[in-house]
C-alpha cells in the first residue's frame, strides 16, 4: 500500500507500511484537515511533540490531499508527518472508515481513531470514537508505561 504524505519538513513522499516499522508509532486518523476538532487535536500533538518523540514518531492520517495536508501543515505549524488517505486504504485495515449520522444523513468517514504501533507495526494499544481533550495526554501516560 502507497500513499502520498508530508513529511515534518513539508516534503512529499511516498508513505508505505514500512514507515510504521523499526521505531513505536502513534498513528491516529482524524476526519478532516482544518476543522475544529482535527485542528485542536493537531495542534495537541504539536505541542506536546517534544514530549512524545523520545518515545514514538506521530502520524496523523485523513482522507483530504496532499495539497489540503499541505495548507493545513503550514497554517498550524505541523511538524510531524500527515498521510493522505483519499481511498481509504489505511483506514480500512485500521477499521476506522465507517458509517456516520449527522442530522439524520447517513455517510461514510473516518472514526477519530489513535493506535500506538510497536517497532513491527503490531497494534499495543488503541483508542477509538477518540474524545479530543485530555487524549494526548493519555497517548503519552500510556508510552511512558510501555
Amino acid at each position: 500500500m502507497k500513499l502520498q504524505a508530508i513529511d515534518k519538513n513539508g516534503t512529499n513522499f511516498e508513505f508505505s507500511e514500512e514507515n510504521l516499522k523499526n521505531q513505536t508509532t502513534v498513528l491516529y486518523f482524524y476526519p478532516k484537515d482544518n476543522t475544529s476538532g482535527c485542528t485542536k487535536e493537531a495542534c495537541d500533538f504539536r505541542d506536546n511533540l517534544n514530549r512524545l518523540v523520545p518515545l514514538a514518531q506521530v502520524i496523523g492520517v485523513s482522507p483530504d490531499s496532499i495539497a489540503s495536508h499541505l495548507k493545513f501543515k503550514e497554517k498550524q505549524s505541523l511538524n510531524f508527518t500527515l498521510v493522505s488517505d483519499p481511498e481509504h486504504l489505511l483506514a480500512e485495515k485500521y477499521g476506522v472508515w465507517k458509517e456516520k449520522s449527522m442530522y439524520g444523513r447517513k455517510y461514510m468517514g473516518i472514526e477519530r481513531s489513535t493506535f500506538i504501533l510497536d517497532k513491527h507495526g503490531n497494534i499495543l494499544k488503541e483508542w477509538r470514537k477518540v474524545k479530543v481533550a485530555g487524549h494526548v495526554d493519555e497517548v503519552l501516560q500510556t508510552l511512558k508505561n510501555l
